[in-house]
């Protein structure tokens, strides 16, 4: 059953790849199709290529052996692609990880939460390109506060002594 719904999962993220503009590929039966280790999904745009390592999950933390990692890191080396771990959690989006930037447990295994990857994992629209995420202290730290002119038009039109149409045309 996992094993079904684990291709399930592969083939979503390689439709939302090729559907956000990349060349992508799933390999057959990663894994057990061959000697050599494989990713599951090889995806790139022309500029950035990616190896990923895609795993699904109901809620439980995503575990991943220490030889996955490595395998997926190796082979991104050798291909000259960027090794990534793609999460998706059952009602969440997918999120990627540099393997770097996992928890490693006492094991040697690696792991995500659910949480975890909804705070720091890069998500489907970041990892494609389509947006940039912005953190709150990126946010406070970049703002100098409101600009006084634009408190001042609006404060106009607070005060009635200013039309909302000429606020407008002075704030284009």
């Amino acid at each position: 059953m996992s094993q079904a719904k684990g291709d399930r999962r592969e083939r979503e993220l390689v439709n939302a790849l090729d559907e956000a503009g990349f060349a992508v590929m799933r390999a057959p039966a990663s894994g057990s199709a061959t000697e050599r280790e494989l990713p599951d999904v090889l995806a790139g745009d022309g500029e950035t290529f990616y190896a990923i390592e895609a795993k699904s999950s109901s809620g439980d933390p995503i575990y991943l052996t220490g030889e996955e990692v490595e395998a997926l890191t190796y082979f991104a080396q050798n291909f000259g692609a960027k090794p990534r771990i793609g999460v998706r959690f059952d009602r969440e989006n997918w999120y990627f990880f540099h393997p770097a930037d996992l928890h490693v447990t006492d094991g040697g295994n690696y792991r995500v939460k659910k949480e975890t990857a909804i705070a720091e994992g890069t998500d489907f629209p970041e990892f494609v390109g389509e947006s940039e995420k912005v953190t709150l202290n990126e946010l406070s730290s970049d703002d100098d506060g409101p600009d006084e002119d634009v408190l001042r038009v609006l404060n106009a039109v607070k005060q009635e002594t200013m039309a909302v149409e000429e606020a407008a045309e002075l704030l284009e």
